[in-house]
């Protein structure tokens, strides 16, 4: 019994690190947890295409959308820690708790933060038909009609149904919310006037609003963005302070080895430092972040508390 836990314990000693030394040895799977097409499935593709050059192996960007990410998030919690499986994370990492007291799986436990890699406002998008062009027509309306506009969210519960949420309440008005599978076709939603309007990323608006089958109104950063420097911000439209959006940050199974995470830390924070990064981030209306896995894990425990609060006021619960 003596000799079994000597040997258990030079395997931890000395196999363990040394795989970690080699890592990594074979192609690494990135799990969006979110449909193709919307921000978060492009910054994940830009983010693995330049991990597999930085690290010498494949990295195959996996869609496992559903059940508000939760789908997604179960596979990557279930996973080997091994760092051959990292997750690209958002908002609903840090919502989802709240909403869903019975998930299979545990956003603090079960996880270890890498970095936050990019945050990015949401835009105020309306279908062309609706006759606000402005944040103020747009209250204006949407009090002589209570109940009566419609709005996108990519899942209930997700940053942009929260980010609508927040912005009725401060502003005094009640929409419907139409929930759609990913931001992509939440955004499309709108193009197609199934719905009124919507707050989604601005790098899923921006190609419609360029072609001029979406008309924006506002964004939901405190400062105007850089891609789209002609619209207001909510603040500056009669709600000062009113900041939400998007954000997108790496993690990986917990138990994963520290070499691991530091090896993955300092290879995203390069990548989303480089130049062609930080000017594709920036065009798309996002702002880089590139942070150490500590500051992340505050960060997703500060978030959690936040949007705990905004659910159980507007009693979301998700279906």
């Amino acid at each position: 019994m003596t000799r079994l836990i000597i040997s258990l314990l030079l395997l931890f000693a000395f196999v363990l690190p040394s795989a970690a030394q080699t890592y990594p040895s074979r192609s690494i799977r990135f799990i969006v947890p979110f449909a193709a097409g919307g921000g978060t499935d492009l910054i994940a593709r830009s983010l693995a295409q330049k991990l597999a050059e930085t690290l010498g192996q494949t990295v195959v960007v996996e869609n496992r959308s559903g059940a508000n990410a939760a789908i997604g998030t179960e596979l990557a919690a279930k996973s080997q820690p091994d760092g051959y499986t990292i997750m690209i994370a958002t908002p609903t990492f840090t919502v989802n708790p709240s909403m869903m007291p019975k998930l299979p799986y545990d956003a603090i436990r079960d996880f270890a933060p890498i970095s936050l890699v990019a945050t990015s406002p949401h835009l105020l998008g309306v279908h062309l038909s609706l006759p606000a062009k402005s944040v103020k027509e747009l209250v204006a309306l949407a009090r002589a009609k209570p109940e009566q506009l419609t709005f996108s969210s990519g899942a209930t519960g997700g940053s942009s149904h929260l980010s609508t949420e927040l912005f009725g309440s401060v502003a005094g008005i009640k929409m419907v919310n139409v929930p759609y599978r990913g931001t992509g076709q939440s955004v499309l939603a709108i193009v197609t006037g199934e719905v009124s309007l919507g707050f989604n990323d601005v790098m899923t608006n921006l190609p419609h609003i360029k072609t001029g089958r979406l008309r924006g109104l506002a964004v939901t950063s405190l400062e105007r963005s850089t891609a789209v420097p002609d619209l207001p911000t909510i603040a500056e439209s009669g709600y000062p302070g009113f900041q939400s959006g998007v954000w997108y940050g790496v993690v990986v199974r917990s138990g994963t080895p520290p070499q691991v995470i530091a090896r993955l830390n300092t290879e995203l924070v390069k990548i989303a430092r480089s130049p062609d990064f930080v000017q594709r981030l920036n065009a798309q209306g996002a702002e880089i972040v590139a942070s150490t896995p500590e500051y992340f894990g505050e960060f997703i425990r500060t978030e959690m508390v936040r949007w705990a609060k905004i659910i159980k006021e507007a009693r979301i619960v998700s279906k």
